[in-house]
């Protein structure tokens, strides 16, 4: 007996993606169903080159469609299409960016921009179309970061080019200021800059743009939620109590602000000791994760505090890129995973109110 495409169809109707709740068949995940004699190929289409269950539902297709009669063979490939989130960019940013994502805290000292590195890098690694703005014009280190020493050009509609740096488009204030001088800077600056750096800067094609925020509640946050419809902000705190009571004022303003946030990361979590493997909680332990389940608030995930991390990030090398199997670097992968599957979560469920309504 032969297999029919609809028979095929019918068996991948038992696999479900875990997070939107639905089989890959109704999701139109399905794609170029082909058969030869018992030989089964198809595509399934991901929203997201980062996806955590990725392997997972390839393995449960592979399973449903082998167990048909007459199938002896079974290629499947995986493939991707990050899709917009419903607050798609209109005017000031090309809708080509798919996906803007603050990168937020509500203190400084937390590695925020170390991890909106790395979680840029790790997005990028997975085949996503990446950019990164350091919006934190006070302290741009960015660039020191990613070991950027080429400067933007200017294109022929004066529009600036970011520097394209282990495959993320950036754009940083430290381009544009020598490392020992100070910005000293009123809101009505900080708002035209920030409109720059979105407006000014030809991005082209990007799944996701994160933006490394200055620390605090002041007027860059205020100026990028105003200016444009995020998809959702990032909060990246360590445990200790005085940067989680921080951390819930950011949660709390993009709140009012009307942005959703789409989750959590603890940051310098703990630390093991490379010599003994004794783990040592310096900073206390679990504190964000803890407010993200009181707030409702996905956690995306805990990143230890080791010496390599500095050591990389001083060298322009981000840990995720100089020593990607290490469980720090592990840790920050995992994390853009989380991610980029609440971003697909926001953008399949539809949603036109915040994806997490904070209650205090």
């Amino acid at each position: 007996m032969s297999i029919t495409a609809s028979q095929v169809l019918d068996a991948l109707r038992s696999v479900h993606d875990p997070d939107l709740k639905r089989d890959l068949v109704s999701l139109g995940f399905i794609k170029d169903v082909a058969i030869s004699g018992g030989s089964v190929s198809f595509k399934i289409e991901l929203t997201t080159p980062a996806c955590p269950v990725r392997h997972l539902m390839k393995e449960e297709a592979e399973r449903a469609v082998k167990a048909l009669p007459g199938v002896s063979q079974v290629d499947i490939t995986l493939t991707s299409q990050v899709r917009p989130s419903v607050a798609t960019p209109q005017g000031m940013v090309s809708p080509n960016v798919r996906n803007i994502v603050p990168i937020a805290s509500g203190k400084g000292g937390v590695g925020k921009s170390t991890v909106s590195a790395n979680l840029a890098l790790a997005l990028a690694k997975s085949g996503a179309r990446v950019g990164l703005m350091d919006a934190d014009v006070y302290g741009p280190s960015i660039p020191t970061i990613l070991g950027i020493t080429a400067e933007p050009e200017v294109d022929e509609k004066n529009r600036i080019t970011p520097v394209e740096q282990h495959g993320v488009k950036v754009i940083s204030m430290g381009f544009f200021m020598k490392p020992e001088d100070a910005v000293i800077w009123r809101g009505p600056m900080l708002h035209k800059t920030v409109q720059q750096f979105l407006g000014g800067v030809f991005w082209g094609d990007l799944d996701y743009l994160l933006v490394d925020m200055p620390p605090g509640t002041g007027d860059t946050q205020l100026s990028l939620c105003q200016s444009i419809p995020i998809t959702g902000a990032v909060i990246v705190s360590t445990p200790q109590d005085v940067a989680l009571n921080v951390a819930q004022k950011a949660i709390a303003m993009f709140g009012k602000l009307n942005a959703p946030v789409l989750g959590v990361i603890e940051n310098m979590s703990y630390y093991v000791c490379p010599h003994c493997n004794n783990r040592e909680e310096i900073f206390g332990t679990g504190g964000a994760k803890q407010i993200a389940q009181r707030l409702n608030l996905p956690f995306l995930g805990e990143i230890p505090l080791a010496t390599p991390v500095r050591v990389a990030s001083d060298a322009g090398t981000p840990v995720v890129l100089s020593d990607p199997t290490s469980p720090v670097a592990k840790a920050f992968i995992a994390a853009a995973e989380a991610l980029a599957q609440q971003v697909s979560i926001r953008a399949m469920h539809g949603e036109l109110t915040p994806a997490v309504k904070v209650t205090f």
